[in-house]
């Protein structure tokens, strides 16, 4: 046998490996989806609290994982944007333990009645929130989505299999240890949460033709994650798109303002997908080098078009990809536009539809940025870093859903539901 022979063999048992091992962790996640789906909402809520305790408690042993995920990461060069997203610290563990815990708290949206209707003929219809059923989750470096999705799963009664990154495949293991432990502790079976035992990436692929034993599939990573999840799967996808986050200061911003937002939009936490990654800056509006020259002193490296340059001279040239790049980093682009109109071309053309900013103190200019911009969130007087579940209000979220179907913005629980109709008759039958 050849080489080619041999390398085609290789990957063919490779793929059907992926394949039987996906089948058999997706049938036993329906059959313990079925044990979970019957559990009250406050026994799946208090089996979320015992799995944050035991985070709590298992804190050391999750720390000295994550240790090992981050020596690996810096042996393999990986970007502080990366390092950033994988690394765990006491503070941040408390932080995925006390999303598990909010999620817990939130109203169970299962079994919500979203209307009802009577027909002349006397049927009663109503239509009744229940769980999905199996979902897969597929992601990157961040070792907190194995808890949020896990936690936001098991809440709306589903079942999750997970196919974590290898860079933090430590990490994902002794997270879903610990949450395991809780959640069997509450009745709700080990199988209704797992975690993909192996990188291959044969896995991936397992998990989009799974149709028929994974009923959703949420992708949660870079543009080429998603983009193959949205070529490949015959799976419905639920997508979570790059964030090119836009915020334009408008000529009647507050200068102030302005200034306290921009800053934080971009430099509070740069790896994350809210982070602003383009500033629209109205020619009208007078405070433009102070906004420039504090991104500058904070540690960011502008790109900018001819007239955001002559603002300060440590901006440099932003080329043609820059305006279509989530830099996920201390870099960001600058523009100066004409106006509104000019500032919605601009965001038409290059935003992700993620989270797109105006600052103006002219309320009727924002309502019509509101109108005009067609992203998952809109924001008017605010940081695009709050495009976030927690913040609003939500608990976890399990993504920001970038496309129109289904669900949109943050996905929490209600976005993890469908429905079901409802008939209840007195012994009509249809002439």
């Amino acid at each position: 046998m050849d080489n080619a022979n041999t390398s085609n063999a290789a990957s063919d048992d490779a793929s059907g490996a992926a394949h039987n091992l996906v089948e058999a962790l997706a049938i036993a996640g329906r059959s313990a989806q079925r044990v979970l789906a019957g559990l009250s909402s406050d026994a799946r809520a208090k089996a979320l609290i015992n799995a944050a305790r035991h985070l709590r408690d298992d804190a050391d042993a999750i720390l000295a994982a994550n240790a090992k995920d981050l020596e690996a990461a810096r042996s393999n060069g990986l970007s502080s944007a990366l390092l950033d997203r994988l690394t765990l610290d006491k503070a941040r563990l408390e932080g995925v333990a006390a999303g598990v815990e909010a999620v817990a708290g939130l109203p169970d949206p299962v079994g919500d009645v979203i209307d009802a209707s009577e027909r002349p003929n006397g049927l009663k219809l109503s239509r009744v929130r229940v769980p999905i059923g199996t979902i897969g989750i597929i992601y990157e470096s961040r070792p907190n989505v194995t808890a949020d999705a896990a936690a936001l799963c098991v809440r709306a009664g589903n079942a999750a299999l997970l196919r974590g990154g290898s860079e933090a495949v430590h990490s994902n293991r002794a997270i879903l240890t610990s949450l395991t432990a809780g959640l069997v502790e509450g009745g709700v079976p080990a199988e209704a949460v797992q975690l993909i035992p192996t990188q291959d990436r044969a896995a991936v692929g397992a998990m989009l033709n799974a149709a028929g034993l994974i009923d959703m599939i949420v992708p949660r990573g870079g543009k080429s994650l998603v983009a193959r999840v949205q070529a490949d799967a015959r799976v419905p996808v639920l997508a979570h798109l790059d964030g090119i986050c836009h915020t334009y200061i408008h000529a009647g911003a507050d200068a102030g303002m302005a200034r306290t937002i921009a800053l934080n939009a971009k430099m509070r936490r740069t790896g994350i997908c809210g982070a602003m990654e383009t500033l629209l800056i109205d020619a009208q509006f007078d405070g433009g080098s102070d906004i420039v020259a504090d991104l500058i002193k904070a540690g960011c490296e502008l790109r900018g078009d001819a007239r955001a340059q002559a603002l300060d001279p440590k901006i440099v040239p932003a080329d043609a990809g820059d305006w279509d790049t989530e830099y996920l980093d201390a870099i960001m682009s600058v523009a100066i536009v004409d106006g509104l109109d000019d500032a919605l071309a601009h965001i038409a053309r290059h935003s992700s539809a993620h989270t797109d900013a105006i600052v103006t103190q002219d309320d009727a200019v924002a309502e019509q940025f509101f109108a005009r911009v067609d992203s998952a969130i809109v924001m008017h007087n605010a940081s695009s870093q709050f495009a976030d579940g927690g913040e609003f209000g939500l608990g976890a979220e399990i993504g920001i859903a970038t496309g129109r179907l289904h669900a949109r913005g943050p996905v929490a629980l209600e976005g993890l539901t469908t429905y079901k109709w409802l008939v209840r008759g007195t012994g009509q039958a249809r002439p």
